[in-house]
């Protein structure tokens, strides 16, 4: 049984030199028996594992008369290392004299692999979760720095801009011609204003309290949404833009903030929708609820894209001349939001719309 155990066994004298070896250790090393019987155990270990034995394993049999479960490399016949996990023992006589040590041997290749291979995963997991910490810091220094960013562009540009709108007033008091009217108009018109106050509402929602409301069910919110339509018509003369109102009844919701929402959404169908296809624009009140929506032909929306829609700064593929900052559908979601409405998307290859619902009342 101990020739030809699933364990290697060897057997020393008292001074440390090979008494009996099985088999077992015999095929795995490749030694014959003859040449092993009578040699120290540490002529057949790597010099790191002679220093180990001697100076570590040796001494701590001498005094406890057992050492279990050390890893030490004894050398094959070939000269290569064989990594072996063993457990040793010392006969004694009662006098406490040593009659000699047996040792049981378990080849250690497969452990020692699993070993490096977990010490190695270990050390990639903890190189991963620092890159990741240091990932997650440079995005949330990034993102503090573009909404302080934002916030500023957006203080320092207001100012201007009403000076551009209040020179365009006075302009259009002295053009003639229907042209002139126009163009006057067309300064004064949301292009470049309605990206400022995106950039705003932005910074409030982010920086600030979110976005702020002024309900007023007494005033009609229809003449609302019928100036946004025609001032996007002025902009786009070349687009056919469809408006079809049925507000019956009073809705409480803070007009320019939904006019607003309206404005986005008919931007965004005119810069992605196709251009020889109307936009249609409805609107209407039923039940104890309000619903707006906008549709355009064109693309259907990417499944990627439509996860991110709503999400500040995401911009899909636009022309140059209609690219923005990527705020205008988060911005008219949060407005949605601050009615304790809702703000969906369909997108077919017929058409890809955006309602907005909320409690009329």
């Amino acid at each position: 049984m101990i020739e030809n155990a699933p364990c290697g066994y060897i057997t020393l004298r008292a001074d440390t030199r090979i008494e009996h070896v099985n088999r077992t250790f015999l095929a795995w090393t490749g030694h014959d028996a003859d040449a092993m019987l009578g040699k120290r155990f540490s002529d057949f270990l790597t010099f790191p594992g002679r220093i180990y034995f001697e100076t570590h394993i040796a001494p701590l049999l001498r005094m406890q008369g057992f050492f279990n479960e050390f890893a030490i490399d004894m050398l094959t016949a070939a000269g290569d290392p064989l990594q072996i996990i063993a457990n040793a023992n010392e006969r004694r006589d009662p006098n406490g004299n040593a009659l000699g040590i047996r040792i049981a041997l378990i080849k250690a290749t497969d452990r020692r692999r699993y070993e490096t291979e977990l010490l190695s995963a270990k050390d990639l997991a903890v190189t991963a979760e620092k890159a990741t910490q240091e990932v997650l810091r440079l995005e949330n220094e990034t993102s503090r720095f573009r909404e302080q960013f934002i916030a500023v562009l957006g203080h320092d540009l207001r100012n201007p801009l009403a000076s551009i709108s209040a020179g365009a007033r006075i302009l259009d008091r002295t053009v003639q011609s229907e042209q002139e009217h126009r163009v006057t108009a067309m300064l004064q018109s949301t292009v470049m204003s309605a990206m400022i106050d995106n950039v705003l509402d932005f910074a409030r929602g982010r920086l600030g309290g979110g976005i702020t409301l002024r309900r007023d069910p007494r005033k009609p919110l229809q003449p609302e949404l019928e100036q946004v339509v025609d001032e996007l018509r002025m902009g786009s003369p070349g687009r056919e833009i469809l408006a079809d109102f049925a507000i019956d009844r009073p809705v409480d919701c803070d007009r320019t903030r939904v006019g607003q929402l309206l404005s986005n959404l008919l931007g965004n169908a005119l810069t992605h929708g196709t251009s020889n296809q109307p936009i249609v624009v409805h609107a209407e009140t039923h039940g104890g609820s309000f619903e707006l929506w906008v549709a355009n032909a064109g693309e259907p929306i990417p499944e990627a894209a439509m996860e991110k829609l709503f999400e500040p700064f995401f911009r899909a593929e636009a022309r140059a001349s209609r690219q923005g900052l990527g705020l205008g559908l988060y911005i008219a979601s949060q407005i949605a939001k601050a009615h304790d409405g809702s703000l969906t998307v369909s997108s077919s290859p017929k058409e890809t719309r955006f309602t907005f619902t909320m409690p009329s009342e």
